[in-house]
Parts: C-alpha cells; structure tokens; sequence
C-alpha cells in the first residue's frame, strides 16, 4: 500500500520561503502524475500545483512567479519550494499522488496534511 509522507511545513514571515516535501513509500514503479492542494480556514481545498514525472507542471494562477513544484522520481519524492509567501498563502498543503504505478496497478493517494502559516 502506498504512504505518502510530508515534511517542511511550519511558520514563516511574509516574503519569506519555504520548501514543502512529499515523499511516497510502498510497492512503487513509479508515481506518474503528482501535486500539491491546500485549504484555508472556512475555504474548500485547491489545487496549488501539480506535475508528471517527465516534468510537465500547471500552476494555480495565485502562486504562478512564487512557487515551484520539482520531483525527484528516483526517490518517489516531490516538492514545493515557495517564495514571496503572502499571508493569503496560510492554508493546510495536501500532497496528492494522483496515480502511482505499483506492482499491482494504479493507486492514487493523499498526504496527511501539513500546516503552513505566514505571518509576522
């Protein structure tokens, strides 16, 4: 069974950065298609960012120029590097793996969550 794994998350200034990581475990090929969602508080979760694994990405208009989504297929493993954050951007970042090969077909999995809140 496929786990995904989140790291990176946690309090940052406005204008500041951070890079978000998911990383999937389980009886993995490969993760096909990949990205990353977020709600904020009292809003309906969206989608960020998402890329496949021969490096296609799509970008919500509201982060495009701001943060950059990167997978290192080697290590089942994805990122969101965020700069300029704007307070707008606190919300709970949801990795999603939208299809992922694995020795018995095709999974698709979330993330647990993982908190990013800007503020100064």
């Amino acid at each position: 069974q496929v786990r995904l794994v989140e790291s990176g998350g946690g309090l940052v200034q406005p204008g500041g950065s951070l890079r978000l990581s998911c990383a999937a475990f389980g009886s993995i090929v490969t993760v096909l298609d990949m990205g990353w969602y977020r709600q904020a508080p009292g809003k309906e979760r969206e989608l960020v960012a998402t890329i496949t694994n021969g490096g296609t990405t799509k970008y919500t208009d509201a982060v495009k120029g701001r943060f950059t989504i990167s997978t290192d297929n080697a290590k089942n493993t994805w990122y969101l590097q965020m700069t300029s954050v704007h307070p707008e951007d606190t919300a709970v970042y949801y990795c999603n793996a939208a299809r992922v090969l694995t020795s018995t077909g095709i999974d698709r999995r979330w993330g647990q969550g993982i908190q990013v809140t800007v503020s100064s």
